[in-house]
């Protein structure tokens, strides 16, 4: 018996040129905190690339992939940086997607991803500081930064003939980052912007800091928090008061729980959500459906891009160390050759084997920029008969 099991992996290994392995990858997300109810899908999209991969058989000859999860809590950034040490020391991933929100995104990037040559993809942590931070080619992500984001729901606003709002964010680099840049966007397209204040996570009543917002008045007013947290807490607060009667939506509020705890309310009131439009998107939402989870979740297809993009990128460089499949990670998303969607992962592999170059669009048209980044488009929402409904890309 011990003759024939060397045997049969002398054959594998004369077939593939290596032993086939399990290749661990990290799935560092806010599993508990003030973005929970986001995260499933999240890691859903992203293990649902690992699988589609796994199951392939073609990831290096014949390697298996494994997702492994941790939790960066979104807010705590010792938490943060403790799950992905393990990820890295413990797990042995090769390759984190994560992290989930900016702050912790930061933490593991400077903590432990450049210390230990670690690729990180985040598919969600959008603030604009990401963009020039030291990262050793390192760090990329599939949503688009902020500064996008601030600049398309300015337009959003006073396209709707809404000249003044007050805003409010949570404190930290996300809602801060968010809030500047659309603070800057709106008052250089002539709106204004009554107060700018930021709201704490956690807290029981958020009755003092509605009372401001509402002194200093406004036609709508911008909630740039978490749908988890202190955002619904100004929400319900403003509500119940009648402080104000529309609401605008960033990405950090924008989600099922939204719909669900707040409905005919918020009816009138939009937002915004990173999200594309066409054969990637359509075929991942069917994918998803199959999957048994909600593909239209915000950030689900680009956590499967985020997935996708290290494994193909492990392909091209013939080999899972992160130090050296990370400069093949632009090449991927921008490539010029046959363009790859959601479910076409085998396909690609064999493309690339093959040495022909590929163009990976994904779930989101995935196009990567500058340091990293994602160009992006924006879903934008409004709730009608308490449903949120979509009103156009952008």
């Amino acid at each position: 018996m011990k003759r024939i099991l060397l045997a049969s992996a002398a054959i594998a290994f004369a077939a593939t040129g290596a032993y086939a392995a399990d290749v661990k990858m990290g799935v560092l997300l806010g599993f508990t905190g003030p973005l929970e109810s986001l995260s499933p899908p999240m890691a859903q999209g992203a293990e649902l690339a690992m699988k589609e991969v796994s199951d392939s058989g073609k990831l290096l000859g014949g390697d298996t992939v494994t997702p492994v999860r941790g939790d960066s809590t979104c807010v705590d950034a010792a938490a943060a940086t403790a799950a992905a040490e393990t990820l890295v020391t413990s797990d042995k991933v090769s390759g984190i997607m994560g992290a989930m929100c900016s702050g912790a995104t930061t933490a593991v990037l400077q903590n432990v991803a450049m210390p230990n040559g670690m690729v990180m993809i985040s598919p969600s942590a959008t603030s604009p500081a990401l963009s020039t931070l030291p990262d050793d080619g390192l760090f990329f992500r599939t949503a688009p930064s902020d500064a996008r984001q601030g600049e398309v729901m300015a337009d959003e606003i006073l396209e709707k003939g809404i000249k003044s709002v007050a805003l409010t964010y949570t404190n930290n680099d996300y809602g801060k980052g968010l809030a500047d840049s659309f603070e800057k966007a709106y008052k250089a397209k002539g709106g204004s912007v009554t107060i700018s204040a930021a709201h704490e996570d956690g807290k029981g009543d958020y009755s003092a800091e509605v009372a401001s917002l509402a002194s200093a008045g406004g036609e709508a007013l911008v909630i740039a928090g978490y749908i988890d947290q202190g955002g619904s807490g100004i929400l319900r607060g403003a509500l119940d008061t009648g402080a104000f009667e529309t609401f605008v939506f960033p990405d950090g509020m924008v989600s099922q729980t939204l719909q669900d705890n707040f409905g005919s309310e918020v009816n009138g009131s939009f937002g915004q959500m990173p999200a594309s439009e066409g054969e990637g998107h359509d075929k991942f939402l069917a994918l998803a459906e199959a999957a048994g989870f909600d593909g239209s979740s915000v950030y689900s297809g680009e956590a499967y891009d985020a997935a996708a993009l290290m494994l193909l990128a492990m392909e091209a460089a013939n080999s899972t160390d992160p130090k050296v499949y990370k400069d093949k990670i632009m090449d991927i998303a921008n490539g010029d050759g046959e363009k790859i969607y959601p479910g076409e992962l085998a396909k690609a592999l064999e493309l690339i084997k093959e040495g022909k170059a590929i163009n990976y669009e994904g779930a989101t048209a995935v196009h990567l920029i500058g340091n990293g980044e994602a160009a992006g488009t924006f879903r934008e929402i409004e709730f009608k008969d308490g449903k949120m409904e979509t009103v156009q890309y952008r």
